[in-house]
């Protein structure tokens, strides 16, 4: 089906389903370029909590744009803040049993050129299409952790149309995002997809005893040049997210090893999700500095 895309882009506001770690982050983005965003999330603590970590980002975002920074609102339902925007990007948990019905309620009260967007790390978005009637304008759109990291991947569903991801990979860098087009449907897109290799294989290390995620990380950054290890960012991402992955990833495949899990489980079990409750892979007394 042929679309037409979004018009007025730059007068019409981005909404961010999912107030959450990577939902906050996202809303920064597009407000330090000088968008309005709208964040929804049912928890009023979690509305409250993104706001404040949007207006202490944007001083430094909008510093690196030179721009005005857009308006920055939180909603508590879709109804609210879905129409009007030109953009709607999802970042829920990662469960289809909450991810199928909000993408048919999108469908249903989005502007007709609206695209809707899953940020989905590990789900293909043809998956939780089932209640959407429109399915041309709906597609994966996988951000990592911005405004650090600044890629952008997109995936079709199966039917999106390709204006959408055309128009999106012409657009998205003037709100200094780099999109990158998976060019056939991927479990973990691009980067993810080699990214949970190192990730499992990291865990599996650990998990058998050989060393420990200080002394991973430290020989990571030691041979590859980078600036945090495998655990570390892990922490940053949360493991409950993680292991969520990490679940989907072995439901898929079952061959599998179980250690990464088995690990990851014992973390969460007791609480210790990472950054954002001050006690993973490691120690983060300061939980706000750890999310920046």
């Amino acid at each position: 089906m042929n679309v037409t895309p979004p018009t007025n882009v730059t007068d019409r506001p981005v909404t961010v389903i999912g107030a959450g770690t990577l939902g906050r982050r996202i809303a920064a983005v597009f407000a330090a370029a000088g968008s309005a965003v709208r964040l929804v999330d049912t928890d009023a603590g979690q509305r409250d909590d993104a706001l404040r970590y949007v207006a202490d980002q944007l001083p430094a975002l909008t510093a690196r744009t030179g721009r005005q920074p857009g308006r920055v609102s939180a909603e508590a339902d879709i109804d609210a803040a879905v129409p009007g925007a030109w953009l709607i990007i999802e970042a829920v948990p990662e469960r289809l049993d909450i991810k199928r019905p909000l993408f048919g309620a999108l469908d249903r009260v989005a502007d007709f050129d609206a695209i809707l967007a899953t940020n989905s790390s590990s789900y293909a978005s043809r998956l939780i299409v089932d209640e959407v009637a429109h399915r041309h304008r709906v597609l994966n759109m996988h951000f990592a952790l911005p405004p650090q990291n600044m890629a952008v991947e997109l995936m079709s569903d199966g039917e999106t149309d390709p204006a959408v991801i055309d128009f999106l990979e012409s657009r998205l860098p003037e709100f200094g995002l780099l999109p990158f087009v998976a060019r056939k449907e991927s479990t973990g897109f691009i980067f993810n997809r080699i990214w949970a290799a190192i990730k499992r294989e990291s865990l599996q290390v650990v998990a058998e005893g050989v060393s420990t995620p200080e002394e991973v990380d430290a020989i990571m950054v030691a041979n590859m040049a980078i600036a945090e290890g495998p655990f570390r960012l892990m922490d940053r991402v949360g493991l409950d997210i993680v292991l969520d992955i990490e679940d989907h990833y072995a439901a898929e495949n079952p061959h599998l090893p179980d250690g990464p899990r088995r690990l990851l489980h014992e973390y969460v079990d007791s609480g210790r999700l990472g950054a954002k409750t001050g006690q993973g892979f490691y120690e983060w007394p300061d939980q706000s500095a750890a999310r920046r």
